[in-house]
This record gives C-alpha cells, sequence and structure tokens, in this order.
C-alpha cells in the first residue's frame, strides 16, 4: 500500500484517529498523524535495520529532551562549551565556575555537556537547581559529573547530532571557553545556523583567560583568510564577542534581552517581539538605518499580536516590529537589535 502524508490512505486514516482517540492527551494530532506516517513510510522503505534503529533511537531521544526541558521554556538559558580536560586551579576553570554562579543569580539557569572540566565548574557555579546536563556516550571523559549525575535534568545520549539540537535550540545565549576539537565544533555550528539564520539571533560570547588567550588567533584567522577572501561578510562579526572577565561575559548575554524579547517569521515577514514599545522616530531610525535589510519597497512598522501569534497564544501581550527582513543579512539583524536594546 502506497502512503501519503494527505488523507488518502482510506481505512488506514481512520484506523490512525482511532489510534489517537484511544491514546488521548495527544496535543496537535495532525503533526502526530504525520509522524505515525512517516514510521509507517520508513518500514515500508528501509532495507537497512541500523536506518530504522537510527530513526527509532533519534526520535526517542528528542521526545525525551522535549520533556525534560519543557517545564522551563520560560525560563532563559545559557549554554557553556569548553574542555573537559581543565582543572581546579586554573584561572580559566575559576571563570567557569563564577560564570555559573553569577548566570544563576541573575535568574538564568545553564546547560552544559554534563562532563568534567569547564562543563563541571558552570554547573558546581549555578548548583544543581538551575543546571541541566546534556551528556554523550563515550568510552572516556564525558561521565556524569557529580552536579549532573542523579540529576532529573540530565539527559544521556546516544547521538551527536541530537545532543548538539538539545544544546543550541534549548538555550537563549551560548557561552564558549577554550577547548578541543568539540569545542571548536560546537563554535563553527553556532556561528553557522546564526549566520544562516536556522537558529534565532542569541548573544555569543568567545570568553578568554586574559594571561593564556585562546580566541584571538581564530578570530584572526576569520579577519585574514575567510573575511579576506569574501568567504564571510563584515557585518558576520556582529554575531559574536570575545570578552576576558565573567562581568563583560555576562553583561553581553543581559544587555541583549534588555529590550528584545524573541522573534518569529510569519507569512515571511519578521516580527520582533519587545519588552517596551519603541516610539514611532525611534522606528523610523531603524527603517532609515537598516534599510538595507529590508525587501525592495519594505519597512519597519510597530504592531501587536498578529493573527497566526493569537492562534498559538505565542506572547501575544508584548508589542511588536513587523519588519521585511530579506532573510540574507543575519549579522546586520543582530546590528539592528542592538540598535533596539540601545534606544
Amino acid at each position: 500500500m502506497k502512503l501519503n502524508f494527505t488523507r488518502t490512505n482510506g481505512p488506514l486514516d481512520d484506523l490512525i484517529e482511532r489510534v489517537l482517540e484511544t491514546a488521548g492527551g495527544i496535543g496537535r494530532p495532525g503533526l502526530v498523524r504525520e509522524m505515525i506516517i512517516a514510521a509507517l513510510k520508513a518500514g515500508q522503505e528501509a532495507d537497512e535495520s541500523a536506518d530504522l534503529k537510527l530513526m527509532n533511537s533519534t526520535l526517542k531521544e528528542m521526545r525525551f529532551t522535549s520533556k525534560v526541558f519543557g517545564p522551563y521554556r520560560n525560563v532563559r538559558k545559557v549554554t557553556v562549551f569548553g574542555s573537559a580536560r581543565t582543572r581546579p586551579g586554573e584561572a580559566i576553570h575559576e571563570m567557569a565556575r563564577r560564570l555559573g554562579a553569577r548566570l544563576a543569580e541573575a535568574g538564568y539557569m545553564v546547560i552544559t555537556g554534563g562532563g568534567g572540566g569547564i562543563m563541571q565548574a558552570v554547573n558546581e557555579g549555578a548548583g544543581p537547581e538551575h543546571s541541566f546536563g546534556v551528556n554523550i556516550r563515550l568510552p572516556f571523559e564525558e561521565k556524569p559529573n557529580p552536579v549532573s549525575e542523579g540529576n532529573p535534568r540530565f539527559i544521556n545520549y546516544k547521538y551527536f547530532f541530537n545532543r548538539k539540537v538539545a544544546f543550541l535550540k534549548e538555550s537563549d545565549a551560548v557561552a564558549l571557553f577554550p577547548g578541543g576539537f568539540g569545542t571548536l565544533d560546537e563554535a563553527m555550528e553556532t556561528l553557522t545556523l546564526v549566520q544562516t539564520g536556522k537558529r534565532n539571533p542569541m548573544p555569543l560570547v568567545l570568553v578568554d583567560d586574559p594571561e593564556h588567550p585562546y580566541w584571538p588567533r581564530l578570530i584572526r584567522f576569520f579577519e585574514e583568510d575567510l573575511l579576506a577572501r569574501r568567504f564571510i561578510c563584515p557585518s558576520d562579526f556582529a554575531l559574536f564577542e570575545r570578552v576576558e572577565t565573567v562581568e563583560a561575559a555576562v553583561a553581553t548575554i543581559l544587555r541583549f534581552y534588555r529590550r528584545y524579547h524573541s522573534l518569529r517569521y510569519v507569512q515571511g515577514r519578521l516580527v520582533i517581539r519587545l519588552t517596551s514599545a519603541l516610539g514611532p522616530d525611534e522606528i523610523r531610525a531603524l527603517a532609515e538605518r537598516f534599510r538595507d535589510i529590508l525587501l525592495p519597497g519594505g519597512d519597519i512598522a510597530a504592531s501587536g499580536a498578529l493573527d497566526e501569534e493569537r492562534e498559538d497564544d505565542d506572547e501575544t501581550h508584548l508589542p511588536r516590529l513587523v519588519i521585511d527582513f530579506n532573510r540574507r543579512d543575519f549579522g546586520r539583524l543582530r546590528n539592528l537589535i542592538d540598535a533596539v536594546n540601545d534606544f
């Protein structure tokens, strides 16, 4: 039987409807129905059991991720990356511990890989009640740290890609400490997702020990090789900020959310939610300054919640800016958000 995502499967569609009704409590049944159809189609099409095992494990891990993070959707969180091999007593290790503590004091939670080194220091600083640990099963290094072990907000992943989704989907900011291949991989993936708009804008701070600088050489590589050869744009440097103190890291994150709250796209238009409204003169100044990232003939306008947002009950109480954004220049979009916060 050829299966379709449209309701053209005859008795099978009726059977799926009865399964959903029997299970009860199904939110967004249309999406759950399509997931069932996708699983059935995979069963018909997959020749290798390994493919089905990967799909099965992925769905289970993502479901559990949603379950663990779900109760904390309205709490801001910072993902912190860094080496598992730093030791207590090192300056950068102490900075990580103080960052966790300062973020918890500011009302934030932290997400780490749940292992040792920088991760353990951040979790210790924040405390177990403010910590998530998203671990990966490896034969070395990635054992749960004492803060994460037994914590109900600890997840142990089989696949790196599911773990990365949790790190970035659930976070409102990212702090990167010095580290090895894994840390650099996480840095580049975060930059790529933000640069291409596959992840909404957020603060990305590169935290350095001023006595043993780590990030300047990478930034010089960006400038002297990537930018010089036009592989990236000057505005891409707005996507991250290097800092040398915990205070600067926390200030960068808090400043990003001073007036900016969140964003989404509605029928191709960018809707930025604000904690307080801008005045007409301020909006005109934004439209003039950032005309280069607007669609031809586009504008920036004040608004309340749009119909689609009301249907989703999506932060409907907040004032909005509706922007005809070209969905290309995300470094400049970050500049716009900074300008909004500076008013």
